[in-house]
C-alpha cells in the first residue's frame, strides 16, 4: 500500500511530542511494509535521529518497507496557513498516487484531505485536539459573530470528509461522528529505544544516596511542572533524599528557574531539551518519571483528559514507575485499575499529595515491582509498533469497506 501522511506543522527530526509522534508511525507503518511518504517540515540536523528522515525530491523511486520525506512548509512557519499548501500537496499525491492520505488534523488543515479527494484515495484523519469548541472559547466566539460559523463547518467537514478517524477520545469529535468509523486508540513509545538498560551519557549526576524523580516535556501551565518543584521544597525541608531532573523548555522554564534560585532549593536541577537519542539514557538513570498534569490550566481538557501522553509511555517503556494524578485515562493507562499498576497516582486536590507520593516511592521494592509491571505494561500495550498494527488493520479494513459519499 502506498500511503501519503500529511503534517506540514510538523517538525521532523524535532524534540516535541509532535514531532515523535509523526515519526514513530510513518516508520512503523513501512515497517510493515508499506510505501509511507510524509510531508512535513524538515528540522536541524543536528537533532535528528539515529534513524535519520531521508528527504528525498518526489521523483526518487521508491520501495515498500520504506518513508520518504518531503519538505513542505506553512507559510510564514504558521499551523494557521497550512491549507495554503493545497496545492503543494495536490502535486504530491498526483505525483505519488496513493492509496490512502493521512492527515494530521488541525483546525485550519483540510490540504491533505483535499489532495486525496483529486486523485481518489482513501483517507485517514488523525485527530489529536478537539475538533469541537470547548465552553468559554474564543474561536467559538468569533465563529457566532461571523454568523456562519464557517471555523466549526470547515472542523466538521474534515470529519465528514474522512474515511477514518482515529483519536484518543471521541468526545472531542463532533457528536454526530458515526461510531463506525471511528478508531479510539493510545499513542505510545519507542519501546527497543527505550528500555531499563539504555546506554548512553546522562545529563545530570546522582549524588550518593539521592533518588532522581524526572521530568520529560514541556513548560507550560498545564504540564505541571511547578507541582514537581513545590513537592520538591517539601521534601528538601523534610530532609527526604528525593532530587527533581526536568528535562525540556517552554514559558514556564525561567520562572521556575528564578523560583527554584530564589527558594535556595539544592535538589532541582534543569537540562534544557535533550536531543531525542539523549532521552533513553536519561530516562533509564532515574527512579520515576512524573507527570504532574493540571488540567485546569488548559481550557480545552473541559472536554475530558484527551491526551494520550508520549512521557508517561516513554517512561513505562525505560521501567520507570509512574507519579500522576489520579485521572481516569491515567488510572487506565497505568494500570491502577487492573491489578498490574505501573506506579502510583495520587488526589492533585489534597495538599502536598505528590510530596507523600514520592516518599512512599522511596521504598526500592515498590518501585522495582512498579517499574517491571510498568515496562511489561508499554510492550504489551502502548508500543508504536502495537499502535501501527491496529492502524494497519482499521485501514485494511477501511479500505475493504463501501466507501459513502462526503458532505
Amino acid at each position: 500500500m502506498r500511503i501519503l501522511y500529511a503534517a506540514i506543522d510538523q517538525v521532523v527530526p524535532g524534540t516535541l511530542g509532535g514531532s515523535t509522534h509523526v515519526q514513530a508511525v510513518a516508520e512503523g507503518l513501512a515497517a510493515l511494509g508499506h510505501e509511507v511518504h510524509v510531508a512535513v517540515r524538515a528540522g536541524d540536523p543536528d537533532r535528528r535521529r539515529e534513524s535519520l528522515p531521508m528527504f528525498l525530491p518526489m521523483s526518487a523511486p521508491m520501495l515498500a518497507g520504506s518513508a520518504t520525506w518531503h519538505d513542505v512548509r506553512t507559510p510564514l512557519g504558521s499551523p494557521n496557513l497550512r491549507l495554503l499548501r493545497r496545492g503543494r500537496l495536490r502535486a504530491l499525491a498526483t505525483a505519488l498516487r496513493p492509496d490512502v492520505v493521512i492527515e494530521r488534523y488541525h483546525n485550519f488543515g483540510g490540504e491533505g484531505l483535499l489532495a486525496a479527494r483529486a486523485v481518489g484515495a482513501r483517507t485517514v484523519l488523525e485527530v489529536n485536539a478537539p475538533v469541537v469548541d470547548y465552553p468559554g472559547s474564543p474561536k467559538r466566539t468569533v465563529d457566532r459573530l461571523l454568523v456562519a460559523e464557517p471555523m466549526r463547518r470547515w472542523r466538521e467537514w474534515q470529519c465528514r470528509a474522512a474515511d477514518l478517524i482515529v483519536t484518543t477520545d471521541r468526545a472531542i469529535l463532533p457528536p454526530d461522528t458515526p461510531a463506525a468509523k471511528i478508531l479510539e486508540t493510545e499513542w505510545g513509545a519507542d519501546t527497543a529505544r527505550f528500555h531499563p538498560g539504555a546506554a548512553g551519557p546522562v545529563p545530570f549526576a546522582r549524588q550518593p544516596g539521592e533518588l532522581i524523580a524526572v521530568f520529560a516535556g514541556a513548560f507550560r501551565a498545564w504540564h505541571g511542572v511547578g507541582r514537581l518543584v513545590d513537592a520538591i521544597a517539601t521534601l528538601e525541608r523534610r530532609g527526604s533524599p528525593w532530587r527533581a531532573v526536568l528535562i525540556g523548555d517552554g514559558p514556564e522554564r525561567a520562572g521556575l528557574e528564578t523560583r527554584v534560585a530564589a527558594g535556595g532549593l539544592t535538589r532541582v536541577a534543569f537540562t534544557g531539551s535533550l536531543p531525542y537519542d539523549a532521552m533513553p539514557a536519561a530516562l533509564a538513570s532515574a527512579d520515576v518519571g512524573v507527570a504532574p498534569f493540571d488540567p485546569a490550566a488548559h481550557a480545552p481538557l473541559q472536554h475530558g483528559f484527551y491526551w494520550s501522553p508520549l512521557k508517561v509511555f516513554e517512561y513505562m517503556a525505560s521501567g520507570l514507575p509512574v507519579v500522576a494524578p489520579a485521572l481516569p485515562r491515567l488510572r487506565a493507562i497505568v494500570g491502577e485499575e487492573a491489578g498490574d499498576e505501573a506506579g502510583l497516582l495520587y488526589d492533585d486536590a489534597l495538599q502536598d499529595a505528590l510530596a507523600s507520593t514520592l516518599e512512599a516511592m522511596a521504598d526500592p521494592e515498590r518501585r522495582r515491582r512498579l517499574g517491571a509491571a510498568a515496562r511489561a505494561r508499554a510492550e504489551q500495550h502502548f508500543s508504536w509498533a502495537a499502535h501501527c498494527r491496529t492502524l494497519d488493520a482499521a485501514i485494511a479494513a477501511m479500505r475493504a469497506a463501501t466507501r459513502a459519499p462526503a458532505g
